[in-house]
């Protein structure tokens, strides 16, 4: 029997029972997140990218249930901690790693919710050096453990690869993608998010509003956390991931990420009886449209899908 959803208009009541910890992190899109997965009572939830509890906390003051929450950032963690969510396993990795290994151990939840890209709390600590809104190491890793920072990227890679990755990843004009890279190999080493900022704006003319560093640092931070391969790694596994009826929720910020998410969803689609999962929304909900209050949701697009089938089904 398919499950129903409320209206988009609708949203469970409990949606805004929140701790304070969303003072420190607005969850975007949440009363489009709610009524997407449709908690109920007693049902399982998987939140990939868990962050600062916010969406975490919504479901499970609905839920009361056991819960998996993910994140690689270690401050999240220790957040999460200190909210005390009952019944809550929380796991300091990666989202891919973490749902393969989930997936080895054939564990299922009914709720699934990733919420891709750069958290606000991430970018509002100037030590992260996510953003050149002030002076700090060019660092940019979600995971502090991990070796590889921003600056060695900008400081080791060749400069075609650079102007690729420019190109590629921060959507830059293929001229001022090489005019970047060659700037940034000419004024190396670059050790500070300022530097590398006040390099690439003597390099090119800004784009009104927008810095010109702001592609150059998107391509950075993608390369340096393998953003977009952990995405795809991670498509393929949702499905398993689920219990039949088990909704999906994903959320993204950036082209390049919701277009591979919107590629896995249309594959499924064409695979008719084969298909293990089925959209639930025939077009994306734009953030910009359903959550006005919150700024970070202005590029965000969410899409939704639910378990129909198990693969074992094909396999007899």
């Amino acid at each position: 029997m398919s499950k129903k959803y409320p209206p988009q208009n609708e949203a469970p009541d409990k949606s805004q029972d929140l701790v304070g910890s969303l003072q420190l992190h607005i969850p975007v899109m949440l009363d489009d997140v709610l009524r997407l997965l449709n908690p109920a009572r007693g049902e399982s939830y998987l939140d990939l990218t868990a962050g600062y509890g916010g969406h975490a906390d919504a479901v499970l003051n609905i839920t009361g249930a056991a819960s998996t929450l993910v994140d690689r950032d270690e401050n999240a963690i220790k957040h999460l901690k200190s909210l005390g969510l009952k019944d809550a396993e929380l796991i300091h990795q990666d989202f891919a790693s973490t749902a393969r290994q989930l997936v080895d151990k054939k564990q299922t939840f009914d709720m699934v919710l990733v919420d891709l890209g750069v958290s606000s709390p991430q970018l509002d600590r100037a030590e992260r050096g996510f953003s050149f809104r002030a002076r700090a190491p060019l660092d940019m890793r979600m995971d502090g453990r991990q070796e590889q920072t921003a600056a060695d990227i900008a400081n080791n890679m060749r400069q075609d690869e650079l102007a690729k990755i420019i190109r590629l990843y921060g959507e830059e004009k293929p001229f001022n993608a090489r005019k970047i890279a060659e700037a940034i190999v000419a004024n190396r080493p670059i050790h500070s998010t300022s530097d590398l900022a006040d390099i690439i704006k003597q390099t090119i003319r800004s784009r009104g509003r927008i810095h010109p560093a702001t592609r150059t640092f998107q391509a950075l931070r993608i390369v340096t956390n393998d953003e977009l391969g952990q995405i795809e790694q991670l498509l393929p596994l949702i499905p398993d991931l689920l219990k039949p009826g088990g909704r999906a929720v994903l959320i993204s910020f950036h082209s390049l990420e919701d277009r591979l998410v919107k590629q896995y969803l249309k594959t499924q689609k064409e695979m008719g009886l084969e298909a293990e999962l089925e959209p639930i929304l025939k077009r994306p909900i734009e953030g910009s449209t359903t959550d006005v209050h919150n700024p970070r949701a202005r590029s965000a697009k969410l899409r939704a899908a639910v378990k129909i089938k198990n693969r074992k089904d094909y396999t007899r």
